[in-house]
């Protein structure tokens, strides 16, 4: 059984809610949903099917509204917006946009919508949305409008931090990992391939470069300002001082008083590695954190190592890792999961899931101990967000 993390007066009580899984595909958007007890799932969807949807997720100030990040064949990208738990569905007025280039000049222009982040409890119709080509982008009616964030889409560092034109990301470089510090709505940090972590601390008005301490083995400087690729970064709720990091080359933990990445992968098995996408955080244990590597090797097969897939946990801030396989096929698990495929409920014990490259969805009643298949055949799974609706 998971060990129980060390409780203070401040620690929340358990969720004790309906769950629901809000999966976004390369073919359109589904929702799981499942009672208190998590044993039986429903789906319902395809949402915009046949639309690449990157990025579903609901507002946790009033626990109805979905907005969906969509690339809609022909039409291009946008966002929709669901006020009542996806029954209905409106499309922004208008979508994230770079402003169009003067005559005879080139402009950027959004590939597609990435990310979405709910903004501050204390800003309860702003949203934050990371595009590709990177862009930062707020709105400030519920999804409905959205202005670019011109303290970094136009900073003068645009172009270095970015890595400029030639970026050659698989399928596009991205801004993600749009982070709002929930003790402050002024301090932001954000995240992109080829760029690093980026920090704000008036609101997106100006920006520092925050990567103190974290490898790039891939540039002739291993320890650049800039330059970085960091896969997927998250911020501890409960002791925002906390932050964690899957990287290009590694895991990471940041305590921001200190201002320097530590790097905590090592102490993975040498035989596995430290490289993956996504980074899961516990709701209630600062030091318990969740991965799921991948084959990291020289030609980046970008599966599961040695077909072996299995999640990895630490509970002691990264000191030690333990596997979790149990239920996940012992061979020939061809797989990988993106950076926003993984994540967690709030329940005691935690429920775990994730969504595969294969369309699978897997899920974990007891913080990942055991695992079980909830969803199959689905097309390719880029985000899975865990939402407790408003009954």
């Amino acid at each position: 059984m998971p060990t129980k993390p060390g409780k203070t007066s401040l620690t929340p009580a358990a969720s004790t809610a309906a769950v629901a899984l809000l999966i976004a595909t390369r073919k359109g958007a589904f929702i799981l949903k499942t009672d208190q007890t998590r044993r039986t799932w429903k789906i319902t969807g395809p949402m915009f099917f046949g639309h690449t949807v990157h990025h579903a997720v609901l507002d946790p100030r009033d626990r109805r509204t979905l907005l969906v990040a969509a690339r809609t064949g022909h039409l291009g990208p946008t966002v929709y917006r669901s006020a009542d738990f996806g029954k209905n569905w409106k499309e922004a007025a208008r979508p994230p946009a770079f402003p169009k280039a003067p005559e005879g000049e080139k402009g950027r222009v959004v590939d597609h919508v990435f990310w979405l982040t709910p903004g501050h409890s204390s800003e309860p119709n702003a949203w934050y949305a990371g595009t590709s080509p990177q862009g930062l982008f707020r709105s400030e009616d519920g999804g409905d409008t959205w202005a670019q964030v011109a303290g970094f889409n136009d900073h003068p560092m645009y172009l270095q931090w970015t890595g400029g034109e030639q970026d050659g990301t698989p399928d596009g470089p991205k801004l993600h990992s749009v982070i709002v510090n929930p003790g402050n709505p002024r301090h932001l940090y954000i995240s992109m391939s080829s760029g690093g972590v980026f920090e704000s601390v008036d609101r997106g008005t100006d920006w520092k470069p925050l990567n103190a301490g974290c490898l790039a083995d891939f540039r002739p400087d291993k320890y650049p300002e800039y330059g970085h690729d960091p896969h997927c970064v998250k911020i501890h709720p409960l002791d925002p001082n906390i932050l964690y990091q899957q990287n290009h080359c590694g895991i990471y933990r940041m305590e921001r008083s200190a201002g320097t990445w530590v790097r905590i992968g090592e102490s993975m098995p040498k035989q596995i590695g430290d490289i993956g996408f996504p980074v899961v955080l516990h709701p209630r244990d600062p030091k318990t954190v969740w991965v799921f590597p991948m084959d990291g090797t020289s030609v980046w097969p970008r599966t599961s190592p040695g077909g072996k897939p299995a999640a990895y946990v630490t509970r002691n801030a990264g000191k030690s890792w333990q596997r979790q396989g149990a239920g996940l096929p012992a061979t020939q698990g061809w797989f990988t999961v993106k950076r926003q495929a993984m994540s967690c409920d709030a329940h005691d014990p935690v429920g775990v899931y994730f969504g595969t490259t294969g369309g699978e969805v897997w899920a974990s009643r007891n913080e990942g101990a055991k695992w079980t298949c909830i969803a199959r055949h689905l097309p390719e799974i880029y985000a899975v967000e865990v939402a407790e609706p408003r009954r």
